[in-house]
């Protein structure tokens, strides 16, 4: 049976969410009253520049976490949402501290989800969730199956509630996803797995 209690403070819960093509009005819902959870959520979402800090603005006005965009060097927190920049990757180091660097782009795409997900290392003390949105491309399958690989939890959305499907559709034909839910649910296994603040 799934534990659903906090984690002791030393450890985190840390999920991240990737996103592109119809993935701004899913994190709407998803986010939609969403309660101060203890965890730390990083959002990838493929988008233009220009995009970044309204993304931030909205998700905060519908929430009760803070949104901010990741900065490189920055310690990570719980009960933060970081929305990753456009145009360079973003990964954790240590599980604690996001690294921003402007490298090749993966799969067409930068910043990628596949970068931010495998950046995540397996320890006694740290949970993980891997959720993966609509979107075009495959963008993310190989960060399931690593999230997986350490043993995290991972969602991916039906395809029935997707604009463009590809991405989920490519992390569920991994073999490595625990759920196909709709945000509904995504935002409802969150808050189970997190526990609130």
């Amino acid at each position: 049976m799934e534990n659903s209690a906090p984690p002791d403070r030393d450890g985190r819960t840390i999920v991240v969410i990737g996103s592109s093509t119809g993935g701004p009005r899913t994190l709407e819902t998803i986010f939609s009253q969403f309660p101060l959870v203890d965890a730390t959520i990083v959002i990838v979402q493929h988008m233009p520049h220009y995009i970044n800090s309204a993304l931030c603005r909205h998700l905060a006005k519908t929430c009760l976490m803070e949104v901010r965009i990741g900065e490189d060097g920055e310690p990570i927190e719980h009960g933060t949402i970081y929305v990753a920049p456009s145009d360079v990757h973003l990964k954790l180091v240590g599980n604690r501290t996001i690294r921003l660097f402007n490298d090749e782009k993966v799969k067409f795409v930068r910043p990628s989800i596949d970068v931010a997900m495998t950046s995540l290392e397996r320890n006694s003390d740290d949970r993980f969730v891997g959720v993966i949105l609509s979107g075009m491309g495959s963008d993310g399958a190989e960060g399931i199956r690593h999230i997986k690989a350490i043993g995290g939890t991972t969602l991916a959305q039906t395809l029935r509630t997707c604009a463009i499907h590809a991405m989920p559709r490519a992390a569920f034909e991994t073999g490595r996803v625990d759920q196909m839910l709709p945000p509904e649910g995504i935002r409802e296994r969150i808050i189970r797995i997190a526990g609130i603040l």
